[in-house]
């Protein structure tokens, strides 16, 4: 019989940032990340770690500015800061290889750690996290930096004074949750609202992520040294994709060619949380990839 009992929470310490992540024991198992995305939270994964804790010591972190990780003093959510905390992670485990299955914005991450450190990851499951196609990517950097950096410091500056939203009840902010992903059960979204919102002093809800984590970096590798650290990549990884999801898959804009070891498959009446909208399609694919 399962156990029912939850995660413990713990803390590591990233460039001064006390970031936050839940163990589900077995610590004698392999060790296995599951990384959320973006404006997301470590809890968004129990079902799958309900899943897979008897197999494997699962590790749920809490990206910078999100869940119950502290948010960045001065607002800094570049790729280059969440690939530093994550490689401080694995190396505040203390493990010499893991596995991983990251989301989106988490997705993203790891694959540039997984570049960087190829020899420390031995399967790599990525749920739609290449960020944008090349493309797109080198049509921004055609603008030059000039513009660039304009327009992120008047985004950073309207970040600033935006007001965040407060719900009045834990249900409005149950009914954004239930309008933002319409495939999510009634289940899934009082969990994920739950553990994704917290109280104010004056007793409305906001959600627990920064408001600066809207506005993205201005500075970023270029998309040539990007793709040169997919191509580093040496684990089987499998990429999966919501047919229903605004995000591009791979399969049409030429970015699955840089993954050599990688394999595609792209999931019918799913969008982007694919492993919430197809959850038990999705968990035997990923046991079979993980076997």
């Amino acid at each position: 019989m399962k156990s029912q009992l939850g995660p413990t929470s713990n803390r590591f310490v990233s460039q001064r940032l006390r970031l936050n992540y839940v163990d589900w024991g077995n610590p004698d198992a392999p060790p296995l990340i599951l990384q959320h995305g973006g404006r997301d939270h470590c809890r968004s994964w129990d079902w799958v770690a309900e899943e897979l804790r008897h197999d494997w010591h699962v590790i749920c972190p809490d990206l910078r500015g999100h869940g119950d990780s502290e948010w960045s003093p001065e607002g800094h959510y570049g790729m280059d800061a969440f690939v530093y905390d994550f490689a401080q992670l694995v190396h505040t485990l203390g493990k010499e290889q893991v596995t991983i299955i990251a989301h989106s914005l988490g997705g993203n991450i790891a694959t540039r750690y997984t570049g960087l450190y190829p020899e420390r990851v031995a399967r790599f499951v990525n749920i739609e996290g290449l960020g944008p196609p090349p493309a797109m990517r080198r049509e921004q950097e055609a603008q030059g930096a000039g513009p660039r950096l304009r327009q992120w410091i008047e985004d950073k500056r309207k970040a600033a004074g935006r007001n965040v939203r407060n719900y009045p009840t834990l249900r409005d902010a149950y009914q954004r949750m239930k309008e933002e992903n319409s495939f999510l059960t009634d289940e899934q979204a009082r969990h994920l609202t739950i553990h994704g919102a917290s109280r104010n002093e004056d007793g409305t809800w906001s959600w627990k992520f920064d408001n600066y984590l809207n506005v993205w970096s201005a500075s970023d590798l270029p998309t040539d040294q990007v793709t040169a650290l997919w191509e580093a990549i040496t684990c089987p990884m499998l990429l999966l994709w919501g047919k229903n999801s605004f995000a591009s898959s791979p399969s049409g804009d030429g970015r699955l060619a840089h993954f050599p070891s990688a394999r595609l498959i792209e999931y019918d009446d799913a969008g982007h949380w694919l492993h919430h909208d197809q959850f038990d399609r999705f968990m035997n694919d990923v046991r079979a990839f993980l076997a």
